[in-house]
């Protein structure tokens, strides 16, 4: 069977599988995911193993520790996984959700309803904890989902499927609401990329070849990011403490998340010890930062920044650091260098960071908080299924919302259109 043939017959049993979604229930769904969560805990021993499995070849493979990190799953990460499904269980059903209604004077009523995407395909590397997010939340917003995870996490997302579909078994749902495409053969990504009538949306998590091949070959919807080129601007009315706090949490509580900050920019007229503060704080912790001349005259252990380096993801305990003038020169920058991902502002004045706030067109913009908030659970939703940052349908960390579209329902008497 070629790759096309094995992507159709899949997402022909996915479309399936949502009408037998829609008719279920919330009740039902709800149960699943919570069966998922307890088969998580009870397999937790055995996701230990597979996850050690996984992590040995990677290291072997000569994988980065950031990524190692991405890959890796402890106890406390596979808690973190169940009780992340218990929380997306216990969240309101989208599904059917009245968005708006109104009528019109002619007697005809409009009902503007949330329903389910429907078949989405999920294309993601390192991270298996993207396994159970996604089912959960592809499931309770009504949607099937072919998953596509890495070959690194093989093991790992193996053990976390089979915890869904007994989820989906427990609750009697049908086992073709998630599916997960064999890993290793590029070819399915390319036919899931191609699949047009049959996916109705692809969402990308991974590194930035992944989701740059996404984006240009798709000829599906695509929901994704490519860059977390996330920056930090520390404005003079700072306090050097909450500063200090914030600059170094975004960038160095995990290097290797998306929402990890990559350049700090600091307000041309702060003091010299916030100014200098700052930067001490982020060498101190462990980070090499690269610093234009204003930036290097304050730390002799800072380096000369390239040009490159304003556009440069690190993911790793590197950071870029420039002067700027102002809010207005931070926005600026932003505009030039950001992604449009995650940027945040330090600040003690309100109306500088509500200008800063109003005017970064990112899809999440942040005051007196480290960036790597970043992140559907620290929003509220339980999980998310990625961050996005295009300007179509969501924006920021996808969750059940994200997940849906709406119909309109018009309810008449007999009316007919002059």
């Amino acid at each position: 069977m070629s790759a096309a043939e094995t992507i159709g017959e899949m997402a022909r049993a996915a479309r399936g599988a949502v009408a037998g979604l829609a008719g279920a229930g919330t009740a039902a769904k709800r149960a699943a995911i919570r069966a998922a969560a307890g088969a998580i805990r009870v397999r937790a021993e055995d996701l230990l193993a597979a996850s050690a499995v996984d992590v040995a070849a990677a290291r072997a493979g000569g994988t980065s520790e950031s990524l190692i990190d991405r890959l890796m799953l402890d106890t406390a990460r596979i808690e973190g996984i169940a009780s992340g499904l218990e929380t997306v269980a216990g969240l309101d059903d989208p599904v059917g959700e009245v968005i708006k209604a109104w009528e019109q004077p002619n007697g005809l009523r409009f009902e503007r309803v949330r329903v389910a995407l429907g078949v989405i395909g999920i294309i993601y590397e390192s991270r298996p904890g993207v396994t159970a997010d996604a089912a959960a939340l592809c499931l309770m917003a009504g949607n099937a989902c072919l998953m596509r995870g890495g070959s690194e996490a093989a093991r790992s997302n193996r053990v976390l499927l089979d915890c869904v579909a007994a989820g989906l078994a427990a609750a009697g749902l049908p086992a073709a609401a998630v599916q997960m495409v064999p890993a290793g053969d590029r070819a399915l990504v390319g036919a899931m990329l191609a699949a047009h009538g049959l996916i109705d949306v692809i969402i990308p998590r991974g590194g930035k070849g992944l989701v740059a091949r996404v984006q240009a070959e798709a000829k599906v919807p695509v929901l994704a990011h490519l860059d977390g080129i996330n920056h930090v601007y520390v404005d003079a009315s700072a306090d050097l403490a909450t500063a200090a706090a914030v600059v170094v949490n975004s960038k160095l509580r995990r290097t290797g998340v998306c929402g990890a900050m990559e350049t700090v920019l600091i307000d041309r007229a702060a003091s010299a010890d916030l100014a200098r503060g700052v930067v001490a704080a982020l060498l101190d912790g462990g980070c090499a930062v690269h610093g234009d001349a204003g930036v290097m005259e304050l730390d002799t252990r800072v380096t000369a920044a390239a040009d490159a380096d304003w556009d440069t993801e690190w993911l790793d305990a590197v950071a870029s650091a420039a002067l700027v003038d102002g809010v207005a020169g931070a926005i600026a920058h932003i505009g030039r260098h950001g992604s449009a991902h995650t940027d945040a502002i330090v600040a003690g004045d309100a109306a500088v960071a509500a200008r800063f706030l109003g005017e970064v067109d990112s899809a999440i913009v942040l005051w007196n908080a480290s960036t790597q908030f970043a992140d559907g659970a620290e929003f509220g939703f339980g999980a998310e299924i990625g961050i996005a940052t295009g300007r179509l349908h969501a924006r920021g960390p996808v969750a059940l919302e994200g997940l849906t579209t709406y119909k309109t329902r018009v309810y008449g008497a007999g009316q007919v259109r002059a």
